[in-house]
């Protein structure tokens, strides 16, 4: 393989195809590297010839214990070629990814994704260091939830790409997503919904509001049969069907809540998990954390569902002050629409590599 000019490749020592594939996704070396699959012949047969054939990947451990998932290889390169698909239609020419390929959702778009686009790739574990040149190419970022925060504060990088497509899955999108959609002209967001344990199961262009998850074309909705898993304007609880499942499942019913549009769209309704009823009123988490988010000052945040004795179910904040600020309760509050039972202000919220809050017990 030729070698990209010093000046692409400073800080992203390259690896070879070849040897990319061998290192394994659980041992993929968390620093910089650069993979040019531009210069890669036969990439299917590559692929797949260095693959192992079945391939474990693992949860986060953020709701529960952390479990072992496998799958084909043949699973994981189709569910590639999908996500491939998702951003053809804006012709990438290089990939820059943060997700660690020892997760699912990594060894996708940092691996695989790139190798069915034909494309380099430029990967980076950490929030700190060097971002490769733009060079006015169309780029594709493959995103956890503070890649929006990085982006923000390069916009000189941001400006000099030609296109620039963010694939995003992990995590509902933070109040910095929508800071990125609103300042730079020349990008877009595309998410994708699933699970470790499912794969990819819907994706949607994300239009500033909440538009409605169209499945995967192999991905079907699974109801049980009950009249109203189908007809209810109500919230049901999200089962599929999927030749991608991991494990050799052929359905699988997620912990997600959704209201169904139609057999290939759904609105997202919440995590089961991140769904609590206080004093009556149901609180979607997820979504107060992005709306505290946007008005309260603070280097992390966190809600959790916490057992109460008078109500049943509640929650606590967990809070890492910004130096120098003083933490705004009476704001977080009136975000909130209630007192939390308790407020944590803590030095560091342990979050897993993806940002996802690693499990609690309060």
């Amino acid at each position: 393989m030729s070698a990209r000019p010093a000046s692409e490749t400073a800080g992203f020592p390259e690896l070879a195809a070849h040897e990319l594939l061998s290192a394994g996704f659980e041992t993929i070396t968390g620093e910089p590297w650069l993979c040019r699959w531009d210069n890669v012949s036969g990439i299917e047969d590559l692929v797949l010839g260095a693959l192992p054939d079945t391939i474990a990947t693992h949860t986060s451990g953020t709701t529960g214990p952390r479990q072992e998932w496998p799958r084909t290889k043949e699973q994981l390169w189709a569910e590639a070629g999908l996500l491939a698909d998702l951003l053809r239609p804006y012709r990438p020419e290089a990939v820059m990814s943060f997700a660690p390929p020892r997760h699912l959702y990594g060894a996708l778009v940092s691996v695989l994704v790139p190798a069915q686009l034909g494309v380099p790739v430029w990967y980076r574990s950490g929030f700190f260091g060097s971002l490769p040149p733009a060079g006015e190419r169309r780029w594709a970022v493959m995103a956890v939830p503070w890649i929006f925060r990085l982006l923000l504060e390069h916009p000189d990088w941001v400006r000099s790409t030609a296109d620039l497509t963010v694939l995003h899955s992990t995590a509902m999108l933070p109040a910095t997503a929508w800071d990125f959609l609103a300042t730079s002209g020349n990008s877009r967001i595309v998410e994708v919904f699933g699970s470790t344990e499912t794969g990819g199961v819907a994706h949607r262009l994300q239009d500033g509001g909440n538009p409605p998850w169209e499945l995967f074309g192999d991905v079907s909705l699974e109801f049980s049969g009950e009249p109203s898993d189908r007809d209810t304007a109500g919230e049901v609880p999200l089962a599929v069907r999927s030749p991608r499942l991991a494990a050799g499942a052929r359905t699988w019913r997620m912990d997600d809540f959704v209201k169904i549009i139609d057999d290939r769209r759904f609105e997202f309704a919440g995590r089961r998990g991140r769904l609590v009823k206080v004093n009556g009123r149901r609180l979607n988490l997820d979504e107060l954390e992005v709306s505290l988010r946007a008005v309260i000052t603070c280097a992390d945040l966190a809600i959790v569902p916490v057992g109460d004795a008078m109500t049943g179910e509640h929650v606590d904040l967990l809070v890492v002050p910004s130096p120098g600020e003083q933490f705004d309760l009476a704001a977080a509050i009136s975000v909130l629409g209630l007192r939390p039972r308790r407020v944590h202000v803590l030095d560091r919220i342990d979050r897993t590599e993806t940002g996802k809050l690693r499990r609690v017990n309060a």
